[in-house]
């Protein structure tokens, strides 16, 4: 099998400032007090507004950089499927069908190809379910790095590689929700309760608080997804696996994907 060429370090460079510019959006309430020059109406729509930029480069490096076509093609693919399965599962209960195709696409094809199938995945059944607000950049980039996490996982292989790969399902699905309610969660309540953000408390007491909203609120719909990508991997994930790893061999895939050229290890693949 030819090795695939490595990702750019203009790549590398991109997914982290994605990763750095994600975790200022979605924890913005931790940073933000009575003098800040921004209120708490305007945080979430700036973020809103820069995030698809951010998004933008980083998949415009990607496909500029020195991915082949048939990279490309998988891409689209599983994007395609990933869309049409959000759609079916829509959410109810936290059953979401589409979190575990980008976990173990991530852990075969790299945190780079796992990145951007969730992105774009998130992007394309957004349009398909009439999802588009501004919470549409939030969806992408945290779904973005359930995929790209799942690439730097360790090396593990057989039912180990299976059960490490469902913990992840089940640890990624609640920081997806987490995060996602942790954006939003100054406008879910209304007046000021012990629930409520206030910006005047400081960040480890609306921390505090916002732990006992998502507990409150959010909680079944976390452990929904979670439970709901624990069970599909452990179902699925053995013969999923066999075939994004037969496809990878025939696209010239190689574990040089999984590394940002020296700046985070490469991931071993196995074969």
């Amino acid at each position: 099998m030819n090795a695939a060429p490595r990702l750019g370090g203009r790549v590398s460079w991109a997914l982290l400032v994605a990763l750095g510019m994600s975790l200022t959006a979605f924890t913005w309430p931790l940073f933000l007090s009575p003098t800040s020059a921004m209120s708490p109406a305007q945080a979430p729509l700036v973020f809103a507004l820069v995030l698809p930029l951010v998004l933008a480069i980083v998949l415009a490096e990607m496909a500029g950089g020195r991915m082949e076509v048939k990279q490309l093609a998988m891409l689209g693919v599983l994007a395609a499927v990933g869309t049409i399965l959000r759609p079916l599962s829509a959410g109810t209960a936290g059953f979401e069908l589409v979190f575990f195709l980008m976990i173990l696409a991530g852990r075969v094809f790299g945190p780079a190809f796992g990145f951007a199938l969730g992105a774009i995945t998130m992007f394309t059944s957004g349009l398909l379910t009439s999802g588009v607000g501004p919470w549409l950049p939030y969806q992408m980039l945290a779904a973005g790095f359930v995929g790209l996490f799942a690439g730097w996982l360790p090396r593990a292989s057989g039912r180990t590689e299976i059960v490490l790969l469902a913990g992840y399902g089940v640890i990624s699905a609640f920081a997806y929700g987490w995060l996602m309610d942790f954006s939003f969660w100054p406008f879910a309540l209304s007046g000021d309760t012990q629930l409520s953000f206030d910006p005047a408390i400081g960040a480890l007491a609306n921390l505090h608080r916002f732990v006992l909203f998502n507990l409150a609120t959010s909680m079944g719909w976390n452990a929904g997804r979670a439970l709901t990508n624990a069970v599909v991997i452990l179902v699925l994930g053995t013969p999923l696996l066999r075939l994004f790893r037969r496809t990878a061999r025939r696209a010239v895939f190689s574990p040089a994907e999984s590394s940002l050229d020296g700046i985070l290890p490469a991931t071993p693949r196995l074969g």
